[in-house]
């Protein structure tokens, strides 16, 4: 097992341990740490902003690679909601990108569903699915709107 797999599956006591660790990868440009974070499963998918589907470990990296050949990531995980069970969870995240401009830097949001399984190596993302964002959230519908008559 490579160094980062076993460094990922110390620490793959939850999905939110797995989920700091693919965020810092990200931010360090850290390829082999980011990559251990994924269930090595056939059928594990990520799909980026405006970017096809990819579809297993290969193309994944493959895509990763290509990012982080610019350099790191700045990106913070924000307002994270989560749906939890025995073996899987479902993460919605924010995230909030620093991207650099001819004007300087400026913030763009993406919004991020994480899918993580529990593995026999632990928790593992199986699917990344990112389009674009806003920073501000839609208003719970689940509040009944005054009615007047």
């Amino acid at each position: 097992m490579p160094k980062a797999q076993k460094q990922a599956a110390a620490i793959g006591g939850s999905a939110d341990e797995i989920e700091a660790s693919f965020y810092a990868a990200l931010q360090a440009g850290d390829i082999e740490k980011l990559m251990a974070c994924w269930a090595d499963e056939d059928d594990i998918v990520c799909v980026h902003p405006g970017g096809p589907r990819l579809v297993g470990l290969g193309a994944i990296r493959s895509a990763f690679d290509a990012i982080f050949s610019h350099g790191s990531l700045r990106v913070q995980p924000q307002a994270v909601r989560k749906i939890e069970s025995l073996a899987s969870a479902v993460h919605s995240v924010r995230e909030c990108i620093e991207v650099l401009t001819e004007d300087g830097p400026v913030q763009a949001f993406v919004i991020a569903t994480n899918v993580y399984h529990r593995t026999a190596q632990g928790w593992r993302l199986v699917a990344h699915h990112a389009s674009p964002g806003s920073q501000h959230e839609a208003q719970d519908g689940s509040e009944a709107s005054p009615v007047l008559h």
